[in-house]
């Protein structure tokens, strides 16, 4: 079903995960607001849009209060109104014991992929409970390491389980709003992040092992799926997942 007229949010949105769903959700006829630190990566998504798609690409710091409120000024200013918002930016640390985890790296993580988050679903649900007609989707990108962590990824996985949290909140307390909230668990989509198990990563058993990876494409198509339900219907949570990939089980 086309979306022709709905305004779309997508954080991340330079590359990967972010950069994948935003071209598919143009394919669908959204207009995208493009989010993330480089205006560069930003200008390269939107380059790629289908002929006719209506984007808008707006360099932002998700962590920083400030940042997201003028992200999403523009977004009104230029559309009018916002029917969903992907928050899907985020960052990891280097694995390592957590004891061992500076202070800064922390901070850094739970700033990108945990306070954004909260901002940004602030800023949307002001404007999704105050425009006619009423309401609007936010979906949460939360991931596997929402479920089960990794060795020495403590900052990454915290701040996912907390997304979780995130997701449950906004669920109930959107309600009365029209706004409903739903997560996306994803596990080891081919993007720049995930390069690296092509070489091998460490296992909760100790070893080192490469991992299965799935086509990115998957992810894409998935988030339309929950982007394009009424608003009376819902996706809470979705997991998918490279079907080989060592989750089921993990440890």
């Amino acid at each position: 079903m086309s979306a022709t007229g709905k305004v779309a949010l997508v954080t991340g949105a330079g590359s990967g995960i972010g950069r994948a769903v935003s071209l598919a959700l143009m394919g669908e006829g959204y207009a995208v607001v493009l989010a993330g630190r480089r205006r560069e990566a930003l200008e390269e998504t939107a380059g790629q849009a289908p002929a006719g798609a209506r984007t808008l690409a707006v360099p932002t710091d998700v962590g920083d209060p400030a940042s997201v409120k003028a992200l999403f000024a523009r977004a009104k200013e230029a559309f009018g109104r916002l029917d969903l918002l992907f928050n899907n930016a985020g960052i990891g640390a280097p694995a390592m014991p957590m004891e061992d985890l500076p202070f800064e790296k922390w901070q850094a993580v739970v700033a990108t992929n945990l306070t954004g988050a909260f901002l940004c679903s602030q800023e949307a649900i002001r404007i999704m409970k105050s425009q006619t007609p009423m309401g609007g989707r936010i979906i949460n990108n939360g991931s596997i390491s929402a479920h089960a962590p990794r060795p020495g990824a403590v900052a990454y996985t915290t701040t996912k389980h907390g997304i979780t949290g995130l997701t449950k909140t906004i669920s109930l307390d959107g309600r009365k709003y029209d706004i409903a909230c739903g997560q996306i668990d994803i596990g080891n989509a081919t993007t720049p992040m995930t390069d690296r198990m092509l070489k091998g990563v460490p296992q909760a058993n100790g070893t080192t092992m490469v991992e299965p990876r799935m086509d990115v494409a998957h992810v894409a198509r998935a988030v339309v799926y929950m982007a394009g339900l009424p608003l009376d219907a819902n996706v809470q949570f979705m997991t998918v997942m490279a079907t080989k990939m060592p989750f089921i089980g993990r440890g």
